[in-house]
């Protein structure tokens, strides 16, 4: 059975996450939002935490082993202070993560050192593809090997932070299975197109990528010959997105909360309003279940049991649960949860992206 008591050291990154995302990010993510762009110290402050350093193991240059219900309880502190800013901090997991779980010994020796230095190294990685059906198991994006390399070729969308990483590992279909390879931003035939313009997560930039004929050598392909478990990939993935949408959510609970608690009308808060009452009520209760359901979930993979399902229903739940408490604060803030002065209208709009961002994360 899992335990629902944190460990010592897991109690210490939670706080320290809650404290920097009060601090840091909370404090710019209406200003970040504004200016469609993330704070430097989103990334400066929050390395500090030596989160990913802490989940490399020294023989790679890091300080620890990696956990994904550690990554799970952070995740959630970290995104209820800003999700933009959340996915900034964690956006060198995109290589870092897979190729510690999945790479060849030689890919972790070469790359793994490069995310434990003390400054932040942005990465980023290319699974979304611009299609109405897309799926991640039926990839439109090729690659054919050729003698000793891959050619990748097809189109990307919301790549996070594609403009700034040294290399994004791109998702490309090999043989009808969904694989991994490691690509430098400037190897030929890599083009950074436009930034996406989307309704939430303004401060964390995506952009489409094109791939033309671009050659990787067989080494780039993460896990070489044997390639990757892209089903483990995908369900660390899904975790790491239900965490955040978790820690979203929590946030429009609480400030909904006491905002209900504080605003008086004909003589009384309107917490004590039935109608308001039984509605934080099932927010709560929608809190603790999502909670539930991604402990379970990161439990089972620290593991290494299947966790697909647990992953999967995390996702579908948490990503819908946290965009019905988020629209339930604004309707409780009343008019006031219209203006961009209550946050509660951008927890809203980035809470509707849990539900097309599939990949742009990962613990």
């Amino acid at each position: 059975m899992y335990s629902f008591e944190p460990t010592d050291d897991q109690k210490i990154i939670v706080d320290e996450a809650r404290k920097l995302a009060e601090r840091e990010f909370r404090s710019r993510m209406r200003e970040n939002d504004e200016k469609e762009e993330p704070a430097p110290e989103w990334s400066e402050e929050g390395w500090k935490l030596g989160l990913l350093p802490a989940s490399i193991p020294e023989e790679y240059g890091g300080f620890g082993e990696h956990s994904f219900l550690t990554w799970v309880l952070a995740a959630e502190e970290l995104a209820r202070g800003d999700l933009s800013a959340a996915l900034v901090l964690a956006a060198p997991n995109l290589v870092a993560v897979p190729v510690l779980l999945c790479g060849t010994e030689e890919q972790k020796k070469e790359i793994l050192p490069a995310f434990c230095s003390d400054r932040y190294r942005a990465a980023s990685a290319a699974l979304l593809e611009p299609r109405f059906n897309f799926d991640p198991a039926d990839l439109k994006t090729k690659a054919v090997q050729k003698g000793g390399d891959y050619v990748l070729s097809g189109a990307k969308c919301n790549v996070p932070l594609a403009d700034e990483a040294g290399e994004i590992l791109v998702y490309a279909s090999l043989d009808g299975k969904t694989q991994a390879f490691l690509v430098p931003k400037n190897a030929p035939g890599v083009a950074v197109k436009k930034r996406e313009r989307n309704m939430g997560m303004k401060a964390f930039p995506l952009y489409s990528v094109a791939l033309e004929e671009c050659v990787v050598p067989s080494a780039n392909r993460l896990g070489g010959e044997n390639g990757c478990d892209f089903r483990l990939l995908l369900d660390a993935s899904k975790v790491g997105l239900s965490a955040m949408a978790l820690g979203v959510a929590r946030a429009s609970y609480e400030y909904a909360r006491d905002y209900a608690k504080e605003r008086k009308a004909f003589g009384e808060a309107i917490a004590q309003r039935q109608s308001i009452a039984f509605t934080l009520a099932e927010m709560a209760t929608d809190l603790e279940a999502a909670r539930m359901m991604v402990w379970k979930a990161a439990w089972l993979l620290d593991r290494g049991l299947d966790a697909t399902r647990e992953s999967f229903l995390a996702a579908n739940f948490t990503g819908d649960m946290a965009v019905t408490v988020a629209d339930r604060a604004v309707q409780i803030l009343g008019g006031y949860g219209f203006i961009r002065e209550f946050p509660v209208e951008l927890w809203l709009r980035n809470a509707r992206g849990f539900a097309v961002m599939e990949g742009i994360t990962i613990v």
